[in-house]
């Protein structure tokens, strides 16, 4: 039984789990937004976080890794652990993974996805969109036990550029941060 994850936040830098390959890779359809609330990592239930989720767009790809898992023992202490970290995205989706832009068929099928939708029914935490500037001030307030909102981000934007990802709203976000830490210092 082989599983195949794949992740497009801190999932990048940081898998958490016992993988057999790391594959940097796309999923299409899709693009990386700052608009779900991170009470449990990056924030608090008074002041949340925010992290990404999937939102569809056509025509868009979003960059990341893709995680092959082999041994059973290996998948289900990882799937354990993803249930925890992931528990508030509220949805699993299983998409096709692709490995060149020029390529008609997936590398991989059925790579598991956590996204966080809009339903507030089901997802209490999700935020939304809202400006550079308004997300920039939450990121820079918001801590949480995995730490500041801000290192989340940057580490973020460091990940992506490794593997040769230049994501303009994570980018335009870090240098929106960057920028009001300038001015209040």
């Amino acid at each position: 039984m082989v599983v195949w994850v794949f992740g497009y936040g801190s999932l990048i830098w940081k898998a958490g789990f016992q993988y057999d390959e790391r594959v940097v890779g796309f999923i299409k359809g899709y693009r990386r937004v700052f608009y779900q609330g991170s009470t449990d990592h990056r924030g608090t239930p008074e002041f949340p976080g925010r992290t990404v989720t999937l939102e569809p767009a056509e025509g868009e790809i979003c960059w990341g890794a893709a995680y092959m898992i082999s041994k059973k023992e290996d998948a289900d202490s990882a799937l354990t652990y993803l249930e925890v970290r992931e528990k508030q995205y509220d949805k699993k989706e299983y998409l096709d993974f692709y490995t060149d832009l020029n390529a008609t068929s997936p590398a991989v099928s059925g790579v598991m996805v956590y996204i966080a939708t809009p339903e507030k029914k089901s997802n209490v935490n999700y935020l939304g969109p809202a400006s550079d500037e308004e997300i920039a001030r939450q990121i820079i307030k918001a801590e949480g036990p995995a730490g500041p909102n801000r290192d989340y981000l940057f580490n973020l934007e460091k990940a992506l550029l490794q593997i040769g990802c230049k994501d303009k709203h994570v980018i335009d976000l870090a240098n929106e941060v960057r920028r009001i830490l300038e001015e209040e210092h």
